[in-house]
């Protein structure tokens, strides 16, 4: 098993060894329930999928989430296999995918720290502007994926080859070393790195 879902608890600071501090976000993860196992013989592919959380109504899904991770092999695992923070132990290198915060739209300087204009020399509204944003007759157009002003934020985020600092199964949590996706209780997908 390569992965878990979490959910982001908030972030504090640990002492390492050497007396300094470091940041450290918690995290819960699991306990995880194997839902369903997938085969390259009925699926195409090997996976497992967990859920995670307490679904608020009773009519649907015991879960409030499901999701997907990809295996080599699935001979060991069946459905109702628990999985918990066991998973990692500390010194581990993890992935962490989560939804950023939304910060609705917002121009170029926040969104893509775009250097502004000059303030003197009659420039009297181009302090936060994006300047040009192409040339005129060749090509004759604005090119596909020109940084400008717009949506930021709430999207699909990545954190990679982040330390675990501690792993408790006792209590389902992970510290992990630095800051990860997204707003405190939002769901986090925790992975094993592949690598330095």
């Amino acid at each position: 098993m390569q992965g878990i879902i979490g959910k982001k608890l908030g972030m504090s600071h640990v002492f390492g060894d050497d007396g300094k501090a470091k940041a450290v976000t918690a995290i819960e993860v699991g306990p995880c329930l194997v839902t369903q196992v997938k085969t390259v013989a009925k699926e195409g592919y090997n996976a497992l999928q967990l859920g995670f959380g307490k679904a608020k109504s009773r009519q649907k899904e015991q879960f409030k989430h499901l999701r997907e991770f990809r295996v080599a092999d699935t001979k060991k695992v069946k459905v109702g296999d628990k999985v918990d923070a066991s998973l990692f132990k500390a010194g581990d290198l993890v992935d962490i995918a989560g939804i950023a915060k939304g910060k609705g739209f917002a121009g170029v300087i926040k969104r893509h720290h775009f250097a502004g204009g000059p303030k003197t020399h009659g420039q009297s509204d181009r302090h936060r502007a994006p300047g040009s944003i192409g040339a005129t007759t060749s090509p004759g157009r604005v090119f596909k994926g020109t940084r400008m002003a717009g949506h930021m934020g709430n999207s699909r985020v990545m954190a990679r080859h982040l330390e675990v600092i501690e792993a408790d199964p006792a209590r389902n949590r992970l510290l992990v070393k630095g800051a990860v996706p997204g707003a405190r209780n939002g769901l986090l997908l925790v992975m094993k790195s592949g690598g330095k």
